[in-house]
């Protein structure tokens, strides 16, 4: 089984910027598939060893956030499941399932552009996975590396999608009045 060591070059705010760069082209990847610009990239040692971006839509599972697809990667890549070496790049905050995935893959470091104040579980959101006291591991986080360029690809998304012919074609729910009158 294959170990990295935590070893890196250059300073971390360097080594930071040039990871969520990367995650920032997977965020980009994700928008031209149709898909919520969610990118990830794990860095360990100083070097990428995964990246991916959010599938859910293309693979038809809600699991398939770009975090946990690049933490699957991840592990496959050193032949371990435990990632206490890596560093985890995302351009979003990660919500309870990912961030819950960090905890279970023993993820050495978070780091995040955009905070999610609705669904973010490392700080940002409701909830902070990566210190509760009951769990059996805790981990850093650091947030708002290259947040605005994040930021700025998710409102060009969710705002073309707003003004889509299609979003625009749906009905509204229908109420509890409107379905006993077509009884």
């Amino acid at each position: 089984m294959a170990h990295c060591t935590a070893t890196t070059s250059g300073t971390p705010s360097d080594l930071d910027e040039t990871f969520m760069a990367i995650a920032i082209g997977e965020a980009k990847r994700a928008m031209e598939e149709d898909e919520v610009p969610v990118g990830a990239a794990i860095a360990c040692g100083g070097e990428l060893i995964a990246m991916d971006h959010n599938r859910v839509r293309s693979m038809g599972v809600a699991t398939a956030h770009g975090e946990m697809l690049a933490i699957a990667a991840a592990a496959r890549k050193l032949g371990d499941w435990r990632l206490s070496n890596c560093t985890l790049y995302s351009t979003k905050e990660p919500c309870p399932m990912c961030a819950g995935a960090c905890v279970m893959s023993r993820i050495g470091r978070v780091v995040f552009a955009v905070s999610d104040q609705a669904m973010g579980c490392l700080g940002g959101g409701p909830l902070n996975f990566s210190n509760v006291e009951h769990f059996n591991h805790r981990f850093p986080v650091s947030s708002g590396v290259r947040a605005e360029e994040s930021l700025a690809l998710l409102r060009k998304f969710f705002s073309a999608k707003r003004r889509s012919p299609m979003q625009k074609k749906r009905q509204p729910p229908l109420s509890a009045l409107d379905i006993g009158a077509n009884s």
